[in-house]
C-alpha cells in the first residue's frame, strides 16, 4: 500500500501491527501506601518538633486512601519492587546493583513487552530496523538504552532514546511512522519502560501516590507487510510549550554546583498540580480538536479516545471538551484504578487493553501529554 510523492518517491502507509505490555506483579494499595506514609510523617514531625514549633519547618500532614482516590482516581499501583518503598525510614525502592555486563532494568522490561508485541505482529526481532526507547527518564546517560535493547533483541538498523516526558511514546510514533512513510525504515519497535517509582518523591503527600511501573511496546511497519489485524496511522500531531510546572532538576551537572549532592526536593518529580490541571486540560483539548479539524473530522467520528492515564478528573474533562458531552462507558478508557500513572506507557497501555471490538473503518485517537509541556496525538483507523 503505497503512493507516489510529488517528487516521485514511493510513500508507504505506516501501521501499528502489534502492541505488548509488561506490568510487574508486585502491587501497593492506597491503604498500604498511606500506612507507610503516615508512619513516616509521624517520625518526621517528632524528629523536627523544635523546628516545627519555631515555624522553621512545616509539619507533614497525614494522608488517607480516600484523599488519594478523590484526587487521582487511583486505587493501587504495580511496582518493580516493594523493597524499600514501604520502609518509612527510606521511602524509595531498593534495586540490586548490576554489573555492566548485565542487561539494565529498563532493557529487561523492554524485552518482555517487545516479545509480546512482536508475536502479535508476526514479526521477528531480526526484521526490526529501528528501535526507539521512549520514556520520561533513562537509566543512564550513555550508551543509549535503546542500543542495548537493539543488541539484546538481535535487531538491525539503528536505535535512539527519546525523552519528551509523558508524551515520549506518541512523539516516537510520529518519528517512526514518518520514517516508514518515506521508505527509510521498514519495521520499527518503540518501547517505553517506565520505572516511575525510582524518580517520584515518596515523602511528599501531594504526589507519592501518582505513579506506577510498566512498559509498553509498539510494532510499526508498512501496512502492505502486515501479517494480521492492524491499525493504519492516518496522521500524527505533536506540540510542545515550555513550562516549569512539571520538573526534575537532577542531571549530570548536579555535583558541579553548590550543594549539588544535598537531599533536595527538586531533584525528584515536582509538579504544581493545580496549575498543571488548569493549563493542560485546555491545551490538550484544543490540540485534539485541531488535529481532527485538520483531518476534516468531527469528534463524533471517533470510536475511542485513548488518553494518557494521568488523572481521572483531567481525562473526564478533556473527554467532555472534545466530545461535547459526557463520554460513554469505554469511550475514553480509564485504567488508573489498577495501574496508576505509568507516564509515557499510559496511553499505549490504554490502547493495548481496550482496542478490541473495533470494526474495520472505526477511528480512534491516542493522545498523551505531560512535562514540557508536551502533547502527542495519533489518529488510527482499524483495518
Amino acid at each position: 500500500m503505497w503512493k507516489q510523492s510529488s517528487k516521485g518517491r514511493a510513500m508507504y502507509q505506516p501501521a501499528i501491527t502489534g502492541t505488548g505490555v509488561f506490568v510487574p506483579p508486585e502491587v501497593i494499595t492506597n491503604e498500604e501506601l498511606v500506612e507507610s506514609y503516615n508512619w513516616h510523617a509521624d517520625w518526621f514531625n517528632a524528629e523536627h518538633a523544635a523546628e516545627i514549633a519555631a515555624g522553621k519547618v512545616e509539619a507533614k500532614e497525614h494522608s488517607s486512601a480516600e484523599f488519594i482516590f478523590k484526587a487521582s482516581g487511583i486505587l493501587q499501583r504495580h511496582v518493580l519492587t516493594r523493597d524499600g518503598l514501604m520502609d518509612p525510614e527510606r521511602m524509595y525502592p531498593h534495586f540490586r546493583q548490576r554489573s555492566d555486563d548485565e542487561p539494565c532494568l529498563m532493557a529487561e522490561m523492554a524485552l518482555k513487552a517487545a516479545a509480546e508485541a512482536l508475536a502479535k505482529a508476526g514479526v521477528a526481532a531480526t526484521e526490526i530496523d529501528l528501535v526507539i526507547c521512549a520514556a520520561s527518564n533513562m537509566e543512564r546517560a550513555y550508551p543509549a538504552v535503546s542500543i542495548e535493547i537493539q543488541k539484546l533483541l538481535g535487531a538491525k538498523g539503528f536505535a535512539f532514546d527519546m525523552m519528551v516526558g509523558c508524551s515520549s511514546a506518541t512523539v516516537a510514533v510520529q518519528a517512526a511512522s514518518d520514517m516508514i512513510r518515506n521508505g527509510s525504515v521498514r519495521k520499527a519497535l518503540i518501547v517505553s519502560p517506565e520505572i516511575t517509582t525510582g524518580h517520584i518523591e515518596w515523602r511528599d503527600r501531594d504526589c507519592h501516590f501518582i505513579f506506577g511501573d510498566a512498559c509498553t511496546a509498539v510494532v510499526l511497519e508498512r501496512a502492505e507487510a502486515a501479517q494480521g489485524p492492524l491499525f493504519l496511522i492516518r496522521s500524527c500531531r505533536c506540540a510542545t510549550e515550555f513550562s516549569n510546572n512539571i520538573r526534575n532538576n537532577n542531571g549530570f551537572l548536579r555535583r558541579n554546583r553548590p550543594d549539588g549532592m544535598a537531599d533536595r526536593r527538586d531533584m525528584q518529580f515536582v509538579q504544581e498540580g493545580r496549575r498543571v490541571f488548569k493549563e493542560v486540560v485546555p491545551l490538550v483539548s484544543a490540540h485534539i480538536l485541531g488535529h481532527l479539524h485538520d483531518e476534516g473530522l468531527e469528534a463524533a467520528a471517533l470510536s475511542r479516545l485513548w488518553l494518557h492515564q494521568a488523572n481521572k478528573a483531567m481525562n473526564d474533562m478533556i473527554g467532555r471538551r472534545v466530545l461535547g458531552r459526557d463520554p460513554r462507558p469505554g469511550e475514553t478508557p480509564n485504567l488508573l484504578q489498577e495501574y496508576a500513572n505509568t507516564s509515557s506507557a499510559g496511553a499505549i497501555l490504554a490502547f493495548d487493553m481496550s482496542s478490541d471490538g473495533m470494526e474495520p473503518g472505526d477511528l480512534g485517537l491516542i493522545c498523551s501529554y505531560g512535562a514540557g509541556y508536551s502533547v502527542g496525538s495519533v489518529l488510527l483507523e482499524r483495518a
